[in-house]
C-alpha cells in the first residue's frame, strides 16, 4: 500500500488507515477477540495508521490499541487519538488543566509516554479561534506529552480556521462521495499549508458498503438507530447526514459505476484516496475480513476521470441541495 506524508507530523502513513470507533462503542457490541483480530488484520494488510478517541467505549478502543502496541513494538503504527468530549461541550472545557487529565489518561490506555497525534474532538466552533487553546496544545508538545496535534471538525469553516493555525498538523473531516464540500476549499488550503487531511466517515456509516436495504435494522445501541435525527450528536456523523432512503437510492446508482472485481466500499475508498490533498482515509471494521477488504482499497488505484464525473453527478442529483449548505 502507498504511504503518504501525514501533514506537519513529518510521518508517513498508509493511504488506508483504520478507524476504531466500532471497537469502542455506538456500533453494537464488538467482543474482545474480534477487536484484537481487526487490529491484527489491518496491520497485517499494510495499515500503519490507527485512529481512536478517549471516549470510544470510555477508553476501550484506546486500551485495545495499547495492548496491540505492547505486543507488537516494531509495528510502526502511528496512533491518533482525540480528546475533548469528556466534559460539557462549552469552550471553557477546553483548557490546559483538562488537556493534561485527558492526555494522561490516553497515555495510560495506549501504554506510551508520548502520544503520536492528539486531535481536538469536534469542539464548539469558538474553540478554533482561541489563542489560549492552541497555546495549551503547544505547551503539551513542548513538554513531550504529545508529538503533534490536530483537529477533528464538523464543518469546512472550522477546518479552514484550524488550517490557518501554524501548529495544526492534521485536520480530520467527513469526506466521501456523499459529502463533497471539502473539495471546494478545505483540501486545496490544507495542501497549500502542508496540513494533513484525514478523511473520516468514508463509507457514510456503512451506506457505501452497498449492503443495506430499506429493511435493514440496527441495534438499539447503534448510532445508526438512535442518532438519525441528531438527538445525541451532530447528525452529520450518522450516514453523513443524508436521509437513509435517499442514500440507498444514491448507492444504487453509485454501484453501477463500480468496476468489476472491486467492491462498492473499495471503490468509494479508492475514489477518496485519489483526491488531491488527502493523506489517509479511516474506514472502521467490525471483523478481520472487513479490515482486510478495506485495506485492499489502497491497491485499487485511480478509477479515472469518468468515474469521478459520475460521482459528482450522483452527488448533485441527491445531496448537493440538502447536504452541501450544512457542513
Amino acid at each position: 500500500m502507498d504511504q503518504r506524508r501525514l501533514g506537519r507530523t513529518g510521518r508517513t502513513v498508509s493511504t488506508v488507515g483504520l478507524g476504531t470507533w466500532q471497537l469502542g462503542a455506538d456500533w453494537g457490541v464488538v467482543d474482545v477477540k474480534d477487536a484484537h483480530a481487526v487490529l491484527d488484520a489491518a496491520a497485517g494488510s499494510g495499515v500503519t495508521f490507527f485512529d481512536t478517541a478517549d471516549v470510544y467505549g470510555d477508553g476501550r478502543s484506546e486500551q485495545f490499541i495499547g495492548e496491540f502496541l505492547a505486543a507488537n513494538p516494531e509495528s510502526g503504527i502511528t496512533v491518533a487519538t482525540k480528546m475533548g468530549r469528556r466534559l460539557e461541550q462549552v469552550p471553557e472545557s477546553y483548557q490546559l488543566a483538562n488537556f493534561r487529565q485527558w492526555t494522561d489518561r490516553s497515555r495510560r490506555n495506549l501504554k506510551t509516554d508520548t502520544l503520536d497525534l492528539v486531535q481536538l474532538h469536534c469542539p464548539p466552533t469558538a474553540v478554533y479561534s482561541s489563542d489560549a487553546v492552541f497555546d495549551a496544545l503547544d505547551t503539551l508538545v513542548e513538554e513531550g506529552v504529545m508529538r503533534n496535534y490536530g483537529v477533528s471538525v464538523e464543518t469546512t469553516e472550522e477546518a479552514l480556521t484550524a488550517i490557518a493555525r501554524p501548529g495544526t498538523a492534521t485536520v480530520q473531516i467527513i469526506f466521501n462521495p456523499f459529502r463533497l464540500k471539502p473539495l471546494d476549499e478545505v483540501l486545496p488550503a490544507a495542501k497549500a499549508a502542508g496540513v494533513g487531511i484525514i478523511a473520516r466517515v468514508p463509507l457514510a456509516s456503512g451506506l457505501l458498503s452497498g449492503k443495506y436495504t430499506k429493511d435493514t435494522t440496527f441495534p438499539e445501541n447503534d448510532h445508526r438507530n438512535y442518532n438519525r435525527s441528531g438527538s445525541a450528536f451532530d447528525v452529520g456523523e450518522t450516514f453523513s447526514g443524508v436521509d437513509f432512503e435517499q442514500g440507498l437510492a444514491a448507492v444504487h446508482e453509485f454501484q453501477r459505476l463500480v468496476p468489476e472485481g472491486t467492491t462498492t466500499a473499495q471503490a468509494a475508498l479508492a475514489w477518496i484516496i485519489a483526491q488531491d490533498g488527502v493523506s489517509t482515509v479511516i474506514p472502521g471494521a467490525r471483523n478481520a475480513d472487513q479490515a482486510r477488504a478495506n485495506a485492499a482499497a489502497g491497491t485499487v488505484g485511480d478509477l479515472g476521470a469518468e468515474f469521478d464525473r459520475n460521482v459528482h453527478d450522483v452527488y448533485d442529483k441527491y445531496f448537493r441541495a440538502t447536504v452541501h449548505p450544512k457542513w
